[in-house]
């Protein structure tokens, strides 16, 4: 079991956020979800690892990226 997988419920809150709010940037992520903007900086690594992919414009805001099917 990877160590993320612990941390599903955490991603999911922070992946509704940035799906909602396309360009949203991890200072506003942090306030929306209650917790240090430096946390929502070391989990962005391990969502992507668990299959969350974002593309970061030059401004910081975080876009989710199309899945196809």
């Amino acid at each position: 079991m990877a160590f993320w997988s612990k941390k599903r419920a955490e991603f999911e809150e922070v992946d509704r956020v940035i799906q909602q709010q396309p360009g949203v940037r991890p200072a506003q992520i942090a306030r929306q979800v209650g917790v240090a903007r430096s946390t929502i900086q070391r989990r962005l690594p391990s969502m992507e690892e668990a299959g969350y992919l974002y593309s970061e414009d030059d401004k910081g805001g975080l876009w989710p990226f199309k899945r196809w099917r």
